[in-house]
């Protein structure tokens, strides 16, 4: 037998993200959706995890959009998140949330720039972000996993997306 090593831990656990806030400490008043401008964010990665389409959900309205990423990579990410909530105006940008990929480490540039909050789910609790999860998963439907997104053109994303923004909704009331 090989000699046993001593378990260390995760290596995913040894970064830190600069000025993270816990989805705990995030206001009642986004938990319940009842207030307008509360964005959850989310990666979709494409082959081989290279490339992919940045979404983004608005939790009261369930708005989703999608923007596509050449690279996954935080300053790729942060510089989408600035081009999408940079056109909204003030009240429908409060905060966002993310969870704890690599791609999110410059999260705090929305704060600084657009005067956005910004939360992160726990680790491995997809749920905590379940609304763009589950719209993600729909999305997946249309480019399954494997999908080379550097020959899917934005406009085949967008359209994709504004069928899935024009589907009724039963906590909409079918709108």
């Amino acid at each position: 037998h090989k000699k046993r090593k001593i378990w260390s831990g995760r290596k995913v656990h040894r970064g830190q993200i600069e000025r993270r806030v816990s989805i705990h400490e995030r206001p009642e008043r986004i938990n319940d959706r009842s207030e307008f401008g509360h964005w959850e964010e989310d990666t979709v990665e494409g082959k081989a995890h290279k490339d992919g389409v940045h979404t983004t959900l608005e939790r009261l309205s369930r708005f989703y959009d999608a923007l596509k990423i050449n690279r996954i990579a935080s300053e790729e990410t942060i510089t989408v998140q600035k081009k999408f909530f940079a056109k909204l105006p003030d009240f429908s940008r409060k905060s966002a949330t993310h969870d704890n990929g690599r791609e999110n480490h410059l999260h705090y540039q929305l704060t600084d720039e657009l005067g956005m909050a910004t939360y992160f789910a726990d680790p491995y609790s997809s749920w905590q972000r379940g609304s763009n999860e589950n719209a993600n998963g729909i999305f997946r439907r249309y480019f399954p996993k494997g999908t080379d997104f550097s020959i899917i053109s934005q406009q085949d994303i967008d359209a994709v997306v504004r069928e899935m923004n024009n589907r009724p909704r039963k906590c909409l009331g079918y709108n």
